[in-house]
């Protein structure tokens, strides 16, 4: 699949060629990291975003999925990120995907920085700085476990990313309150939610997020794009990547798992938890109603965790997975 990722590469450069030839300039798409002690992940994107009239709607104007997909990856640009009074120079990858780990000490919680493209206006970004004593870490599938999107059926998928007002996705029962409880619960715990959509829709799901009131976190995504040996990247291999990364990266951390069974997060969540049970906390997994598993091509199964190390609990909302998480001693009731 070489020729088909040479292929893309080729149209995007034709894209950005098109969109400079009218005047436009590359911009930094922040998306929010997370680091420890010494270090931060910077994440962020280069486009070249076609302008648009404001409608006066402000953060909360309605904004079509396709739109997302119209802005123009800018591959390998060179980015300054500004942070702590020091300017570092890393350069995108070719999807204009910013992702770089940088030694820096910051104070624990939520701090600021500053990204840069081709002397554009600065932009500003932040990470969320893991304390050292921090004990407990949250990470979350998005798709049927964050927003209703009846993933992977993919006439519905595109339907969903690239037609659908993102005011009319509708958030998943009682997600918001379970997740923003437990963060309360463990002050200065880090938040991670983990999805195998691409980058593209990041900016929609911050938004989608923030108006209804899932506590702030990192934001894990992928590109779609084709690879060496796929026609497109592995959404699996993403999640499995990423949950090893931060076990790595946070050894101290026991993180709660948190998804739904119309995917693979169950077997997903099972490997990872065998390999690490020091660094799972507990497993809680969203059951899809019979209406959203149709939509979705089905449930996938649910193994058997009754000898689990760590508490494994189900439920069909997110009021129903706090009570079985406290029951469990996970939560506090």
């Amino acid at each position: 699949m070489l020729w088909l990722a040479r292929l893309e590469r080729r149209f995007h450069t034709w894209r950005e060629r098109r969109a400079r030839a009218r005047g436009h300039t590359p911009t930094v798409t922040p998306f929010a990291g997370y680091g420890g002690d010494g270090w931060i992940r910077v994440l962020g994107r280069v486009l070249i975003v076609p302008p648009r009239k404001p409608r006066g709607g402000g953060e909360y104007e309605s904004v079509r999925g396709w739109r997302s997909f119209l802005a123009v990856p800018v591959g390998f640009a060179r980015v300054e990120i500004t942070v702590a009074g020091t300017t570092h120079t890393v350069t995108a990858d070719r999807g204009g995907v910013v992702d770089v780990v940088l030694d820096v000490s910051l104070d624990p919680g939520w701090q600021t920085f500053t990204m840069t493209v081709e002397g554009s206006k600065a932009v500003e970004s932040r990470v969320f700085v893991v304390a050292p004593d921090a004990r407990f870490g949250i990470v979350s599938d998005v798709d049927d476990t964050v927003m209703v999107t009846a993933l992977p059926r993919p006439l519905l998928a595109a339907w969903n990313s690239f037609v659908v007002d993102e005011h009319a996705r509708q958030p998943v029962p009682g997600m918001a309150v379970l997740l923003e409880r437990l963060a309360r619960e463990h002050p200065g715990s880090p938040v991670v939610y983990l999805s195998t959509g691409a980058w593209n829709v990041a900016p929609t799901l911050v938004r989608f997020m923030r108006r209804h009131l899932f506590p702030p976190g990192a934001l894990l995504l992928t590109d779609w794009g084709p690879t060496h040996d796929r026609w497109f990247r592995s959404g699996r291999a993403h999640k499995e990547h990423s949950l090893q990364r931060l076990a790595e990266e946070f050894p101290d951390i026991r993180w709660l798992l948190v998804g739904d069974d119309g995917q693979h997060d169950d077997a997903i969540y099972t490997a990872f938890a065998s390999e690490n049970p020091g660094h799972v906390a507990g497993v809680a997994i969203r059951r899809l109603s019979p209406a959203e598993a149709v939509l979705a091509g089905g449930r996938t199964a649910v193994n058997d965790h009754s000898a689990a190390e760590v508490p494994w609990v189900t439920a069909s909302d997110g009021a129903g997975l706090l009570d079985r998480l406290q029951a469990a001693g996970v939560a506090r009731a």
